[in-house]
């Protein structure tokens, strides 16, 4: 296995080994080759690809992206200012949003980003999956692509669940019944005549389904559900949206209006929004696989580019030794969840509420008459420029 054109093959001893190419990957990539260090990230999809994703980023990571190279003002992306919520009979509840964000698909994003990452000197390893990192004497031993490379630092930026996720017998990978556990999420990219400045947010039994334009006069639309919806209907996607999705009357209209642009619509399935620990085995995990992936923030791009930057600060320190690594792995995990604890778990209580009837209209009910407290809420989720 070789790297892309321009990196140049992998070194077996390198500064850093990241495993995993999301948004969380390649901006750290980028940050640490940027400040002199050699790096190997690995990816076990090929770029460009689609990803099961709201493809909706905070604006408090406009600058950080520009920073990084990215030519956000040039590709004239959506820009939301304005939020929908309905709940599975239609009662709707629409507020401004403080900050607001922008749309980009992770088919045009991530493949930009591993371009960046090129040009800075990663060496980015495509169609290669990490199938074991092994901490010892002071170096990551990672097996990757039938290769062990050695380490001083190793990131786990993978995504939602992992083989590294079962070899390190994580918590959340064990079944477990509750609210926040085995979700299912569908995505299609789609033609709709909507509002551009416009994400709404409309339940259905047992779930939720976002849709927000991204580029091209396109439109991102991705649901979540229980693995117990899709049982019920016999595992069919197509018999699922039918008999539940499109029970809510402005999921009907979309669905009957939209131009899908995917064949087979893009899934995943046993999503977790379980709690997570930001570090296993002295591998230093973000995005997703730190658990910010979230119910209802609308951030969750947003937490892992942030993440990105905090991880990166505290690995130049160590690199420089400046610090040791008992030391970058504890403020590491104290910045986490200060700037995400929070936000997090406002996600979760407010997930109680959605998907079913009873509960969501109530919620949104109680609220409408009070659009400072919506917008308090919404500030609960996001966060500030970095």
């Amino acid at each position: 296995m070789e790297g892309k054109p321009g990196s140049g093959p992998p070194n077996r001893f390198t500064d850093a080994v990241i495993a995993g190419g999301g948004l969380a990957g390649l901006a750290l990539s980028i940050q640490l080759a940027r400040a002199g260090y050699s790096v190997v990230l690995f990816e076990k999809e090929k770029y460009p690809f689609h990803k099961v994703c709201g493809e909706y980023i905070s604006l408090e990571s406009w600058n950080f992206l520009e920073e990084l190279g990215l030519p956000l003002s040039d590709w004239k992306l959506p820009v939301i200012k304005r939020l929908m919520v309905s709940s599975p009979n239609g009662r709707v509840l629409s507020q401004d949003l403080p900050l607001g964000g922008f749309g980009i698909s992770r088919f045009k994003l991530d493949a930009c980003l591993a371009d960046i990452a090129r040009q800075a000197g990663v060496c980015v390893m495509e169609e290669a999956r990490v199938t074991d990192i092994h901490f010892q004497d002071s170096l990551f031993s990672v097996q990757a692509a039938g290769t062990v490379y050695q380490a001083k630092i190793a990131c786990g930026t993978f995504g939602k669940r992992s083989n590294l996720d079962i070899r390190w017998k994580r918590k959340f990978v064990e079944p477990a019944p509750g609210k926040l556990n085995n979700y299912v999420g569908v995505k299609y990219h789609i033609e709709i005549s909507f509002p551009q400045d416009l994400i709404a947010l409309h339940n259905f039994e047992n779930g939720y389904c976002g849709i927000s334009r991204i580029e091209d006069n396109r439109y991102c639309l991705c649901y979540l559900t229980t693995a117990a919806n899709l049982k019920r209907c016999g595992n069919s996607i197509k018999k699922m949206e039918e008999q539940i999705v499109r029970k809510n009357p402005l999921l009907e209209e979309i669905f009957s209006t939209a131009n899908f642009l995917y064949g087979q619509p893009l899934t995943i399935s046993q999503i977790s929004f379980a709690k997570k620990t930001q570090i296993e085995d002295h591998v230093l995990l973000i995005g997703d696989a730190a658990g910010s992936i979230t119910p209802l923030c609308g951030n969750g791009m947003s937490m892992a580019l942030h993440g990105s930057k905090v991880c990166f600060t505290l690995i130049d320190q160590f690199l420089q030794n400046r610090i040791t690594r008992d030391q970058m792995e504890q403020q590491y995990r104290d910045t986490w969840n200060r700037l995400f604890g929070n936000r997090l778990q406002t996600g979760r209580i407010i997930q109680r509420f959605f998907g079913n009837r009873i509960l969501t209209n109530f919620l949104l009910k109680i609220m409408k008459p009070f659009p400072k407290l919506v917008t308090y809420l919404i500030r609960q989720t996001h966060g500030d420029p970095y």
